[in-house]
């Protein structure tokens, strides 16, 4: 249990930690890419170290020092491994598309937390281009058996980053031409790093078109996580002022901005460059009033991991937000419209769980109180951000799970854990 005061004002200026999603991909592509390569601003927190223990038991060579990797790819995986995916929904889930194309056999398994999490959403549009795959009940442990795969169209019902990475990374080694297809366009470092690596990959609209493909490995230089910068941009929304340096701006990523559009939050982006393919900016955020907003099915894929923060921010808004379309937060970490429901109102808001979304009905300030990370990082953030944005601040309850995706996070925001 750790305690956060309320504190009347937020200020400051962040360097933050490189992009989970984009580190992921980094260490992943280039371990079963020919040649070496050299990844530095790299997120070292547990779910990438995941990634990095797979890609070394699988035949790449990983050096790390800090933030900096040093990766001697292996486009032939070894056969016959047990890959712990530890907590990591990225690493099974991108990992079983990518050892299917490679004719080895494996199992992927993770902790009791990624056990719960579906799988046969990936297993199923595998399937389609030949890949034996076999989940547990549709969860892990998954085990991956040799066989050639052959190109097909795949239309995903619901837009997943992880499940089109997943068939893209089996498509790079299938006969032919792999088509995937979603309702609405998903982050897409996947397909930008893919390109970047040589693959013949192009995008059309909301599909994605892959041949079989040989990949070199390159340098990437990770810009800094949009969805850790989130939360000290919602605190200088919330409580003063706060700027964020060299952040990713991948318009694919950059849902919480269109959410801080809509609640009327001040913001800057400044410095815009180019970072390893990837756009980036500092980005400036001032005390706002925020104004309740309406969030659907469209708005949610590109602010997915943001959602119990915009949910958060909802509750100091004026007027009523119903936010919809967002089923697919049942099946993070935590059920998280359920945990995000339950930390606003111990916080002293008045959210309403709905099937897939939430009501919030906005209040000038929340009181403060207990809230319990669930063991999600997200819930855990968002609730930090909550206790030091109310009045009174409270108790969080396993804040250390925070260290899966920002394992310094509450050393920035001034919370010294114990």
């Amino acid at each position: 249990m750790q305690r956060i005061d309320g504190r009347a004002c937020f200020e400051g200026e962040f360097e933050l930690p490189g992009d989970k999603s984009v580190t992921h991909r980094a260490i992943m592509l280039n371990g079963g890419a020919d040649g070496e390569a050299v990844i530095t601003n790299a997120l070292m927190g547990e779910d990438c170290l995941s990634t990095c223990s797979c890609m070394r038991s699988l035949g790449a060579k990983i050096d790390v020092d800090g933030t900096t990797l040093r990766v001697s790819g292996t486009p032939h995986f070894r056969r016959g491994r047990e890959l712990n995916c530890g907590n990591s929904g990225t690493t099974i889930r991108l990992l079983t598309g990518y050892v299917a194309g490679k004719k080895i056999d494996a199992m992927l398994y993770g902790d009791e937390s990624l056990s719960s999490r579906p799988m046969k959403r990936v297993a199923e549009p595998l399937a389609l281009l030949g890949a034996n795959v076999k989940t547990t009940d549709g969860h892990a442990p998954v085990y991956v058996s040799p066989s050639p795969l052959q190109g097909a169209d795949v239309e995903l019902k619901i837009a997943s980053a992880q499940v089109k990475s997943a068939v893209l990374l089996a498509g790079i080694s299938a006969n032919g031409e792999t088509r995937v297809t979603e309702p609405v366009k998903s982050r897409d470092h996947t397909e930008r790093m893919l390109a970047a690596m040589g693959a013949n990959i192009q995008v059309d609209g909301n599909s994605v078109i892959v041949k079989e493909s040989a990949l070199k490995a390159i340098d990437v230089c990770v810009p800094s996580d949009v969805s850790s910068a989130a939360y000290f941009m919602a605190l200088g929304a919330l409580k003063g002022e706060t700027l964020c340096k060299n952040v990713g701006i991948n318009p694919t990523r950059t849902g919480i901005l269109t959410a801080f559009d809509r609640l009327g939050v001040k913001y800057s982006l400044l410095n815009r460059r180019i970072s390893g393919g990837e756009e980036t900016a500092d980005i400036l955020v001032q005390k706002s009033n925020m104004r309740a907003i309406t969030l659907s099915s469209e708005d949610v894929p590109s602010m997915i991991d943001e959602l119990p923060l915009v949910a958060l921010l909802c509750a100091f808004a004026d007027g009523e937000t119903r936010i919809t379309g967002a089923k697919e937060l049942r099946v993070k970490e935590s059920d998280r419209i359920r945990t995000t429901t339950e930390l606003i109102n111990n916080l002293g808001g008045d959210c309403e769980e709905t099937p897939d979304g939430f009501i919030i009905r906005g209040k000038e300030k929340l009181i403060g109180g207990n809230v319990d990370s669930y063991l999600d990082h997200r819930i855990a953030m968002t609730g930090a951000v909550g206790l030091i944005a109310s009045e009174n601040g409270g108790n969080i309850y396993r804040p250390e799970c925070c260290a899966i995706s920002f394992p310094d996070f509450f050393e920035k925001i001034g919370v010294k854990l114990y």
